[in-house]
């Protein structure tokens, strides 16, 4: 569902990956660079955000099951 999330708003699906700096300064940008350029930039709000979820998801994982698998 994040994953969806960040289709529409990155800074507040970061968010809720628990990266709260991170999110108020890709909110900071994100809104200037939507207005500016008409979106063209809105893809790699997107990406980040993904690169950030999967990350979390992964952190998750290794605290779980250990770092040996």
């Amino acid at each position: 569902m994040n994953y969806v999330l960040a289709l529409f708003l990155p800074p507040l699906s970061i968010l809720l990956t628990g990266r709260i700096f991170t999110a108020i300064i890709v909110l900071i940008i994100w809104i200037p660079a939507i207005v500016f350029s008409g979106g063209l930039t809105h893809p790699m709000f997107i990406l980040l955000a993904w690169i950030l979820i999967y990350q979390s998801r992964e952190d998750r994982r290794m605290r779980k099951y250990g770092r040996d698998e």
